[in-house]
């Protein structure tokens, strides 16, 4: 259990990320700062702070205590929403990001306004809110106070408090710049933490005879919890539909909505300084996430092998966490809480800069003071963690492996939302009604689906939906006369190119990826 030592590296932890934050959003004297400096950085990041930004914004307690927990359950086949999103990062880096940075946009709300009109832009801006509020913002929360609870004994609602009240402490007056640059700390306590459990309970396992001999005995004594790709007789094959989770498309549909077109993952390569900075910083996430199985999912196994009854399998990586000496205990801990505060950071910065720059601008009867928009901001910020709070134990107390939660109930937009982004970058024909009707369907479908057929695997509902969204998109578009629109991209003038590194790069990571399904299958 926690000793004096731990408290002491948690709480410097704290001290130093808060000062850290407070140091790179210093503001030279007599200027003042603007809206894009606050929400975007001013388009100033360098590659590496991007590219672990990206992962400490995707990397949090859903991710690190639901993904341990589903690899309690079901194995490193899990893994595939880490390994194959490497492939999704490329793919953004190469054919997305080149547009959005041409277009200089805030917010992807914004990117519709521009192809489309207001009506699209705040139809998408009211669902992310919600998304991002209800779902995302409450699932961190919870999952953080819950890991909070287990190691030190701290009540689920005062764990919600401190985590939200450490997120607004270096987050809300530095905006993005003050997320991305403490990241980078975040990024190295959180792979330093994880490689340390996973270290440790191989150590224990083989009774202190090394990792790779408790490895060994881990594949010996469960070789099911090694194989990427389930048995129709697997219990979790509705969740992972065997080869299906590879080549079927539910899962790309989710990584490319996730990874291409989610505020609060897109708006850090949107602070970059160029496409190419952009790009190299993508990549770079793209291998910090092949690291992630060891760091995440392996933790979840070995809980399997060590503590194989568990009341909720989302405390399998806290209960590992149990395991490690006193400071290292502090340390790790350290690690989760900067997994955590920074995801929240990130939401809520997105949260901010979609409310302000989509919604309140709309709304706004006259020209907004950079001043006032930032102010906007911050008290968008805290009204989102104030209402995620207030409802997190509410929605998800009573809810177990919240990762699939999660994954099934953004599977029932994430369709719709594919098909608006792809037409509105790709076909010059697509129209606002258009674009409508596929919200709209794939909204109605996947409802439909859900509760008329709850058996039926939700990845395979995500590929169904997205084709007769898409195929909807096309009728209306048809139906309207079937026309070149006015304010399509015209993809001539942008420059889809890569540098020899990013595509030898490519290239390894693609590799690796088919070894470890071609070893592992």
């Amino acid at each position: 259990m926690f000793n004096s030592l731990d408290w002491a590296i948690v709480a410097l932890y704290c001290i130093g990320i808060i000062s850290l934050a407070t140091y790179v959003s210093r503001t030279k004297a007599g200027t003042e700062r603007s809206a894009e400096d606050y929400f975007l950085a001013g388009r100033s990041l360098p590659w590496w702070a991007i590219g672990a930004s990206l992962i400490a914004a995707n990397i949090s307690a859903e991710q690190i205590i639901g993904m341990s927990g589903q690899g309690f359950i079901v194995g490193m086949a899990i893994a595939v929403w880490e390994l194959t999103a490497a492939i999704a990062l490329i793919v953004m880096a190469k054919f997305f990001l080149p547009l959005f940075l041409e277009k200089r946009i805030y917010t992807m709300p914004q990117f519709l306004e521009q192809r489309f009109d207001k009506r699209v832009s705040l139809v998408l801006s009211f669902f992310w809110l919600t998304v991002y509020i209800f779902i995302n913002l409450t699932a961190v929360l919870w999952l953080g106070s819950l890991a909070i609870n287990t190691l030190t004994g701290l009540s689920l609602e005062n764990g919600l408090i401190l985590l939200a009240i450490l997120s607004l402490a270096y987050s809300l007056s530095g905006g993005l710049k003050a997320v991305a640059m403490t990241d980078i700390v975040q990024v190295v306590l959180l792979i330093f933490g994880g490689l340390a459990v996973s270290y440790i309970a191989l150590d224990k396992i083989s009774e202190g005879n090394g990792i790779f001999n408790g490895l060994g005995i881990v594949y010996s004594a469960m070789p099911e919890k090694f194989d990427m790709i389930l048995s129709p007789d697997n219990p979790s094959y509705n969740n992972l539909p065997g080869v299906w989770i590879l080549i079927g498309a539910g899962v790309w549909i989710g990584h490319f909505a996730y990874w291409g077109f989610n505020q609060y993952i897109t708006q850090r390569a949107l602070g970059a300084k160029s496409v190419r900075e952009a790009q190299k910083g993508v990549m770079f996430a793209a291998y910090l996430k092949l690291l992630m199985p060891l760091v995440i999912v392996l933790p979840g196994i070995c809980a399997a092998m060590l503590f194989p009854v568990l009341e909720k399998s989302d405390q399998a990586y806290p209960t590992m966490m149990s395991l490690l000496p006193n400071g290292l205990l502090g340390l790790t801990f350290a690690a989760l809480i900067a997994a955590i505060v920074s995801s929240l950071a990130s939401m809520t910065n997105s949260i901010s800069t979609i409310f302000t720059m989509d919604v309140y601008r709309s709304f706004a009867r006259t020209d907004v003071a950079q001043s006032k928009l930032i102010s906007i901001g911050r008290s968008a910020v805290v009204l989102s963690l104030l209402t995620a709070v207030l409802l997190a134990k509410p929605l998800l107390g009573s809810s177990d492996e919240i990762f699939q939660y999660i994954q099934n109930f953004t599977g029932m937009f994430t369709p719709g939302i594919l098909v608006i982004f792809l037409v509105a970058l790709f076909w010059k024909k697509a129209t606002t009604m258009s674009v409508l009707v596929a919200a709209i369907l794939s909204v109605s479908m996947s409802a439909f689906i859900t509760y008329t057929f709850p058996e039926f695997p939700y990845i395979h509902r995500m590929g169904i939906v997205f084709f007769a969204s898409g195929f909807g998109c096309y009728l209306t578009t048809l139906a309207q006369g079937y026309l070149d629109q006015e304010k399509a991209i015209d993809l001539n003038g942008i420059d889809f190119s890569t540098s020899k590194a990013f595509n030898i790069n490519t290239l390894v990571v693609v590799s690796v990826l088919a070894v470890v399904y071609g070893v592992f299958w």
